[in-house]
């Protein structure tokens, strides 16, 4: 069975080893991976790539995850982007937070790969 196109996912993540190894993971499986380790780089890449899908972190350098989702929500451009977010700040109030700031779901650091692979092939179905 052919493999399906790959898709554009943006991850926005400030540790060089968590977007090295998922951008590798997901390149491996034939999506295009763009990076941003600060949330204005985020809006920014989010904006001219287009993704198809957005891997966001909460705890970021200049904007942090919650202002990044907002600006994608508000913008007419990106606003249908599907936003996946990953943290490791896991309290009721976070997760509610990110819910309302238009984030399609939630996953806590640390994942498993396998969970974090079938929610991605979930979001951009």
């Amino acid at each position: 069975m052919a493999k399906p196109a790959g898709r554009k996912i943006l991850i926005v993540e400030d540790s060089k080893t968590t977007s090295v190894v998922l951008k590798e993971l997901l390149e491996s499986e034939g999506h295009a991976v763009f990076l941003a380790g600060d949330g204005v780089t985020g809006i920014a890449l989010a904006r001219r790539e287009k993704p198809d899908l957005v891997l966001l972190d909460l705890l970021l350098p200049k904007l942090n995850g919650y202002e990044v989702c907002n600006a994608l929500k508000r913008d007419n451009s990106t606003r249908h982007l599907p936003i996946l977010v990953i943290s490791t700040m896991t309290s009721p109030e976070s997760i509610e937070k990110a819910e309302l700031c238009g984030a399609k779901n939630f996953m806590k650091k640390p994942y498993n790969l396998e969970d974090l692979l079938r929610e991605i092939k979930r979001l951009l179905q």
